[in-house]
């Protein structure tokens, strides 16, 4: 029993030095952790003390040994949750309408005008919450980049501004899109912001997120630029951890996996 007790006594010790050491790094917490915080960062920079002379925080040393326990345990949490669920979705009802999918929700966009996400349908779609002051903001560059390459072959990005990592996205929706605009040139839909996690979580997030109604893929969201693809029957069929970049070669394979299918 004394033997157990010192052990735990250790690592709580050993917890509480490993979040000293976050704070003190000033980490934006673009590795994934969710433990630090953006400071006065200005777009595209990383605050980490490691950063990458890209400005995105693609090998925080502070952060790294973080990032890999996230990992794991969210390896570990979709298996068990694979597991546990049948491998279709269960239809769910919001207001009197029937949820089949990601795409049965009607948003509002960044101009604030209604969108039926049901005009996507058919279509393979990306959804990605997005964010202007993260170190994961130049993903911007690449998601047009990807959109651009694949649109007239019948793919779709859908943008999702939220500010509940590290407060990264504070602005308007009008600051928001104008950021996107000037900085990156933006074309594909933008939504107006919204909560992605916690009890004001909105709707078309709740069901990404519920081993309910989205049994392979469910759980919170990490962090900003987290990736859903929606296949074209409306399903989704994949997601991507916020540091895999849009045009890491198995986000490409599984976007032309998905064109390549009849609608």
């Amino acid at each position: 029993m004394a033997g157990g007790l010192g052990w735990s006594r250790s690592m709580g010790i050993f917890s509480l030095l490993c979040a000293g050491l976050l704070a003190l790094s000033g980490c934006c917490g673009a590795c994934g952790t969710g433990e630090g915080t953006a400071g006065d960062m200005s777009a595209g920079e990383c605050p980490c003390s490691a950063g990458t002379s890209s400005g995105e925080c693609d090998d925080c040393s502070v952060c790294a040994a973080a990032t890999a326990q996230s990992e794991a345990a969210q390896s570990e949490a979709a298996a068990s949750a694979n597991e546990e669920s049948n491998d279709e979705p269960k239809a769910d009802s919001q207001g009197g309408r029937k949820v089949s999918g990601p795409l049965s929700f009607t948003m509002k966009g960044i101009d604030g005008k209604p969108v039926d996400l049901a005009k996507y349908k058919g279509k393979v779609v990306m959804i990605v919450n997005v964010a202007s002051k993260c170190g994961l903001t130049p993903q911007y560059k690449q998601l047009e980049a990807l959109y651009e390459k694949y649109a007239d072959k019948g793919f779709a990005i859908i943008g999702v501004p939220a500010n509940n990592f590290g407060n990264q996205e504070p602005g308007t929706n009008e600051e928001i899109a104008e950021f996107c605009a000037k900085n990156y040139g933006v074309k594909f839909d933008l939504l107006a912001k919204v909560s992605v996690k916690g009890e004001d979580k909105c709707e078309l997030y709740q069901f990404l997120t519920s081993k309910e109604t989205n049994p392979k893929f469910a759980g919170e969201i990490t962090w900003n630029f987290e990736k859903f693809l929606i296949g074209r029957d409306g399903q989704v069929v994949a997601r991507f951890a916020p540091r895999v970049k849009p045009d890491d070669p198995q986000v490409i394979a599984a976007i032309e996996a998905e064109l390549d299918k009849k609608p």
